[in-house]
């Protein structure tokens, strides 16, 4: 008996030592994506520096916070992966890859020379008629130098190209390896701590409610924002992207949170999916008619 007790502490002990270790990587990992740019590239000046290890500290102590509690409060899907690791990986690779193509202006290498190329290559790739790429640089204001659209229309696509991929793995992961049943139960309190089940009407249909709005202005949202910008620039100046700091934030922006609000709202949508079938498979239980 007191063999078990203590094997029983040994794990326990051993969950905690995994859960703290994940949460300050992820905290690391957050903190090293905001101050990519401002480690990369040169002539950053004091004060903006001291901004950005602000801002690394915070979002790193957030998300440490966020991943060691036993129940979140802002992090949706946390023991629901790959979903965040998926948007991670998408945002992190489009502010790498932009901040290597912006310091090939200053300092060209290897490396920043292959990410300037691939940036040209997708770029040119995804600049068609109506293109969410081509309408980036239409809201661009009249008199911008040549040097300064070919860089927004690279960001852009790389951005652009990069968001694409991630919704697409993420509905393979969705349909091609059943998430997220594969990962055990799912609990829809720590999962989705900004919904509340308790909230009035059925469950299902205000997931699925929620997950087609999310769906649909994520992909509206990149051929939006570009026509809003450009209508409002008789009113108000439109943000400079000449700054390459201006720029990598901006075009990930404009990028990210469109294919983010597509995931979470396909996610949605599996999560009411899921409670569909339980809900037939209990009343299927329940009936003896069926059973034959």
């Amino acid at each position: 008996m007191q063999q078990v007790s203590l094997t029983v502490q040994f794990e326990g002990k051993v969950a905690v030592f995994k859960r703290i270790t994940g949460a300050l990587m992820r905290g690391i990992l957050v903190a090293v994506m905001i101050a990519t740019p401002s480690l990369l590239l040169p002539d950053y000046t004091t004060d903006a520096t001291e901004i950005v290890a602000l801002l690394a500290i915070v979002g790193a102590a957030l998300t440490f916070a966020e991943y060691y509690a036993n129940y979140p409060s802002i992090v949706e899907f946390r023991d629901a992966p790959p979903l965040n690791r998926l948007r991670f990986v998408a945002l992190f690779l489009m502010v790498l890859l932009l901040t290597l193509a912006c310091k090939n202006v200053y300092e060209p290498t290897a490396v920043t020379n292959l990410a300037n190329d691939i940036g040209r290559a997708l770029g040119r790739f995804s600049d068609f008629p109506y293109s969410p790429v081509r309408l980036v640089t239409g809201m661009l204001w009249d008199g911008i130098s040549s040097t300064t659209l070919q860089k927004v229309r690279d960001a852009a696509g790389v951005a652009y190209v990069i968001a694409l991929t991630s919704v697409v793995l993420f509905i393979g992961a969705v349909r091609l390896f059943g998430w997220p049943t594969r990962n055990g139960a799912f609990n829809v309190w720590v999962n989705l701590p900004r919904f509340d089940p308790t909230a009035g009407g059925d469950v299902v249909y205000r997931l699925k409610r929620d997950g087609l709005v999310n769906a649909v202005l994520g992909f509206l949202l990149p051929f939006l924002i570009p026509i809003l910008v450009r209508m409002a620039s008789d009113m108000i100046d439109p943000i400079t992207l000449a700054h390459p700091q201006t720029l990598i934030w901006t075009i990930s922006a404009w990028a990210f949170l469109p294919a983010s609000m597509i995931m979470r709202g396909i996610a949605m949508m599996r999560i009411a999916e899921l409670i569909e079938e339980k809900r037939h498979r209990a009343s299927q239980e329940s009936d003896p008619v069926n059973l034959l």
